[in-house]
């Protein structure tokens, strides 16, 4: 039978009903500490931080690359070197135009360490040596070259002058496709190999090396060579074709990488250019986009123009157009004086220059050939005569050694020359020779005081209306005055020389600018020759230095026949001849200092439309302004017609007729001069 026992109810005592014990001091604080935490976790989970924006959206990480937001990455690590490594070598690979990064680790390696290394491996090369001496075999020029090698790497350890190193380096490169990721990385692998540099792919390590190549100095790869210090700082990546500067103006696109290139032309030793181009190569294009840019710099500009080019230019920034010609009004005195700065130039110096410079002038207008080799010039008599002629039409208008200020004073003309030569016996011949420059035909160019003024920003003085035998003796005078302006007042000036070849046909004229392109750079002027006679230009001795004098120089598209003198004077590869060679307009290459890279010329619309040179674009763009005249003009006439239409009828003025004199109307004027009295 079963027997159900009642259960016993357990009661807690009051000791057991107490409430429980605090905690200690630091578990409570822990305890805010992680509720805090977990606040802030909460938190930050809707806030977007700077990770948040440059993360990709997605990340896959395949055996031999990594996949980023669609765009494939592959990591290229450097495992061994050649003996001997030229310098720059890496920039075949750094001017590359694709998206890569690249990391280079040095891990310092002490001294002590490796020459007890290399301690050990001279005395084994040296004991391979002895025996096979003593064994008579033939000498092993491998062993020979590596115990030489280490020889001079323990001298330059121990005296300090190198240092060692574990050498990383590793490039990281970015596709939008397997195919050009894998093509691209044999196109590297090829160009390491060529220089006996071997390379391998990241595999099994995609995410590593590309890790290793963030800007964040963490080394996951750990794939180094042992170098010394030489071989590693010709590693270094700082040979990129770039000529991005701070400061200067655009000069076009550079075709290694697709950068600006921006230069100021004044940062140079000298600011002197040389441009030598093909005919319809874009050579005044470019020049043309230079005045543009220069002149917003606030640069000032002399342009000697021989075919008009320039005109619109000139009117589109406000320029001074100065045409010279046998007819024009403006006039250049070949026999004016710089004004002397301070005390730098004496008045005598002043004078004997002037006089060297007009004996200059006067070869190129009335000298014969002289000699079996037919140099243009005088004989020692006519010379004489010429030199002490001079002299004495400067004192004939109170100009000697002993003037104080040359400002005050008027130059002589050519007829006051020719009237004191005449004077002098001898001198007939002379006369008789320079006498059409006064009396002739010629007689409107020279002989004039002058009366063109250089206040502009942009100055061009144009030549195309005279003829070819006058235009020597025309641009050198130009040329001279114009360095008289330049040595009287020092500012930051571009004197720019169109189709230098017709200087360059006479001696005195190229010897000339070639003084001029030596000496502008301590009166902050740079030169620009421009020729499309490049062999003409470059054979003559004073092309050379003109040349070897300017610190900058364009080469655009060339013809076959001056390709070869081209690359032998820039000292071209046969790389960069051809681009010459198959460059379209305005494409070639631009050197600046030791720098050069390939060059394309790029314009706006707007400039484009002031600078252009292209025939056709020039008929349109007349045929363009002369509709817009004619637009405007039918518009004016138009408004002033509405306003006739429109403006009040006048009204019919009425006729005085003259009042007929009488007794009462003289009574009547007496009867109302005498109430005016009264009051």
């Amino acid at each position: 039978m079963a027997i159900e026992l009642e259960k016993e109810k357990i009661v807690p005592s009051d000791a057991q009903m107490k409430a429980p014990k605090p905690l200690p001091q630091e578990e409570q604080k822990l305890i805010e500490e992680k509720t805090t935490l977990e606040e802030e976790r909460l938190y930050r989970r809707g806030v977007v931080t700077v990770s948040d924006i440059i993360a990709p959206a997605s990340f896959q990480v395949t055996p031999n690359y990594l996949l980023l937001s669609g765009v494939y990455v592959r990591t290229i690590f450097v495992i061994t070197y050649p003996r001997y490594i030229g310098l720059g070598w890496s920039a075949s690979i750094i001017n590359l135009n694709k998206t890569f990064d690249l990391a280079m680790y040095f891990y310092p390696v002490k001294a002590g360490v490796i020459l007890k290394q290399l301690q050990k491996r001279v005395g084994y090369l040296e004991a391979g040596l002895s025996m096979d001496s003593e064994k008579g075999k033939p000498r092993d020029p491998l062993r020979e070259t590596a115990l030489r090698d280490i020889e001079a790497l323990r001298d330059a350890l121990t005296q300090g002058t190198e240092h060692f190193f574990q050498f990383a380096f590793y490039l990281t490169i970015y596709a939008k496709s397997l195919n050009e990721l894998d093509k691209l990385s044999t196109d590297i692998e090829s160009e390491f190999g060529s220089k006996l540099i071997y390379s391998k792919k990241g595999f099994y390590q995609a995410e590593q090396g590309f890790n290793s190549t963030l800007p964040l100095s963490n080394d996951e790869l750990m794939i180094t060579y042992n170098m010394n210090t030489s071989p590693i700082a010709a590693s270094f990546p700082f040979i990129s074709s770039d000529l991005t500067s701070d400061n200067g103006i655009l000069y076009g696109i550079n075709r290694h990488n697709n950068s600006l290139i921006l230069f100021d032309r004044f940062s140079l030793q000298n600011a002197n250019a040389v441009v030598f181009a093909t005919s319809g190569a874009g050579k005044s294009y470019m020049v043309k986009l230079e005045v543009l840019r220069s002149l917003m710099m606030g640069v000032d500009i002399i342009i000697i123009d021989p075919e008009m080019e320039y005109k619109n230019l000139c009117e589109a920034v406000g320029g001074t157009y100065v045409s010279v010609s046998l007819a024009s009004q403006a006039k250049i005195n070949p026999f004016d004086l710089p004004k002397p700065k301070g005390e730098e130039t004496k008045v005598e110096d002043i004078i004997r220059s002037a006089i060297i410079t007009l004996k200059g002038l006067l070869r190129i207008m009335i000298g014969q050939p002289q000699g079996g080799a037919g140099v243009v010039g005088f004989t020692p008599e006519e010379d004489s005569i010429l030199d002490r002629a001079l002299l004495e039409a400067y004192a004939k208008k109170d100009i000697t050694a002993d003037t104080v200020d040359l400002s005050v004073v008027e130059p002589p003309v050519l007829s006051d020359f020719i009237d004191v030569l005449s004077g002098m016996s001898g001198s007939d011949n002379l006369v008789a020779r320079l006498t059409k420059f006064t009396d002739g035909t010629f007689s409107g160019l020279l002989n004039s005081p002058t009366t063109v003024e250089m206040s502009n920003q942009l100055v061009i003085f144009s030549v195309r209306d005279l003829e070819d035998e006058l235009r020597p003796m025309s641009i050198y005078t130009i040329i001279n005055y114009i360095w008289n302006t330049v040595r009287s007042e020092r500012k930051k000036r571009i004197l720019i020389i169109d189709e230098a070849w017709w200087l360059m046909m006479h001696e005195d004229s190229a010897k000339f600018i070639h003084a001029l392109v030596k000496r502008c750079r301590k009166y902050y002027l740079g030169i620009t020759t421009i020729t499309q006679d490049v062999n003409d230009f470059l054979l003559s001795s004073y092309g050379q230095a003109i040349v070897t004098n300017s610190s900058m120089q364009f080469l655009l598209k060339q013809s076959p026949a001056s390709a070869d003198l081209i690359q032998k004077t820039f000292n071209l590869t046969d790389g960069e001849k051809y681009l010459l060679l198959e460059s379209g307009v305005g494409e070639g290459l631009f050197f600046a200092g030791q720098k050069h890279v390939a060059m394309k010329v790029v314009a706006s619309y707007t400039e484009d439309q002031l600078v252009t040179t292209n025939p056709q674009q020039l008929l349109e763009i007349e045929k363009a302004r002369k509709d817009f005249e004619k637009k405007l003009a039918d518009e004016n006439a138009a408004v002033t017609e509405t306003e006739k239409e429109t403006s009040p009828l006048e009204e019919p003025v009425p006729e005085v007729k003259p009042v007929e004199s009488s007794e009462a109307g003289q009574a009547e004027a007496e009867r109302i001069r005498q109430t005016l009295t009264d009051l």
